[in-house]
């Protein structure tokens, strides 16, 4: 065969790969036509926290379901204690995609004003408790004392200063105020509550069920009781929103592996726990008691649905507490490749509002 031959089958092939990407594929596994086709980059950076509220990624990444998707690109890695953390990576290049929080997420879009960053799965609803010492038993009893959160403007910080104002309390962001509010590292608080530094916090899992199995406390706020149906997003998946437009199919290929992760959880929560457990103790040093693992777990629903209407409604308390500017979210959610992957799977597609 001469090398015209060769080149003229050639360019035959790509015509007609040409023409069936023009007419469209009925196959709801493959990106759709607002994503294009896609190519797959050598290597998908991902992010994620060393919590088990981000069960999906520890179990994605330990299990090798992210690499088994992911195919002939590689996944490199890095873990973030905080949501500011992986934003800062985001923005830098440092990764293309992470697990974080709401809060995070939205300061993120607006940071960016509206550019850097869409949302393209959830990963876990529910798990965040105002959690008290005895003695505390009405909103009432909190004046004059100390409640925890894990950041200055996180997720909780925000859900604790809201609920707070509808309770007609005054707050600041330094302290002051008839609640006097202490953002400090969810690792501190077992201390600082046995110390009395602090008379409770309101905190995620593990943490809370923490303070009540080891510290005495007990639940006065589940804040699932706060929200429609008992769901609220405490983690989600974000891509750059470059690394999405240039790289579809892969990002299709992370959301599907985040799927089958999901899917291991929920067929054997044993062996979930067992696995988070060992990749928290791999990655800290300071592995989980499996008794509070477990306990903290059913507060918490793993899911792929990233519960939007709760972010949206989050940032509107976010701004009435005075820790956010007024901000547009259109454009955050681009659930397109998510819910093709759950199309596949036979599931129900999952909504942006």
């Amino acid at each position: 065969m001469t090398t015209l031959h060769r080149r003229l089958i050639a360019a035959v092939a790509v015509l007609s790969i040409g023409l069936l990407a023009a007419c469209g594929s009925d196959d709801p596994a493959q990106p759709t036509a607002a994503h294009g086709a896609g190519v797959m980059a050598s290597t998908l950076r991902l992010g994620y926290f060393s919590n088990f509220t981000h069960a999906p990624a520890l179990v994605g990444v330990k299990e090798g379901i992210f690499e088994e998707h992911l195919g002939d690109s590689k996944l490199e890695t890095t873990t973030f204690n905080a949501g500011p953390e992986a934003v800062e990576a985001l923005f830098s290049g440092a990764i293309d995609a992470s697990f974080i929080g709401p809060s995070p997420t939205i300061n993120a879009f607006a940071q960016s004003n509206g550019e850097a960053v869409r949302v393209v799965s959830g990963a876990a609803s529910g798990g965040a408790f105002l959690v008290v010492r005895k003695g505390i038993d009405t909103p009432a009893d909190l004046v004059g004392k100390t409640l925890a959160t894990p950041q200055l403007g996180n997720t909780q910080d925000v859900a604790l200063r809201y609920w707070l104002k509808e309770q007609g309390f005054q707050t600041t962001e330094h302290g002051g105020g008839d609640v006097e509010i202490m953002p400090m590292s969810n690792g501190d608080t077992p201390n600082a509550f046995a110390s009395g530094g602090i008379d409770g916090g309101w905190l995620p899992e593990p943490w809370a069920s923490r303070l009540v199995r080891e510290g005495g406390a007990h639940v006065l706020v589940d804040e699932a009781d706060l929200w429609p149906d008992a769901r609220f997003v405490t983690t989600q998946l974000v891509v750059s929103t470059s690394f999405l437009e240039e790289n579809p199919a892969l990002v299709r290929e992370l959301i599907a592996g985040e799927h089958a992760a999901i899917g291991f959880i929920e067929a054997d929560r044993q062996r979930a726990q067992a696995v988070v457990n060992q990749a928290i103790d791999e990655l800290t040093g300071k592995p989980v008691d499996p008794a509070l693992l477990a306990a903290a777990w059913e507060n918490i629903e793993f899911t792929a649905d990233p519960v939007a209407s709760s972010l949206l409604e989050g940032a509107k308390h976010a701004e009435a507490v005075g820790l956010l500017d007024p901000v547009q979210l259109d454009g955050l959610y681009d659930l397109e490749l998510l819910n093709a992957v759950l199309r596949e799977s036979g599931e129900e597609e999952v909504s942006a509002g």
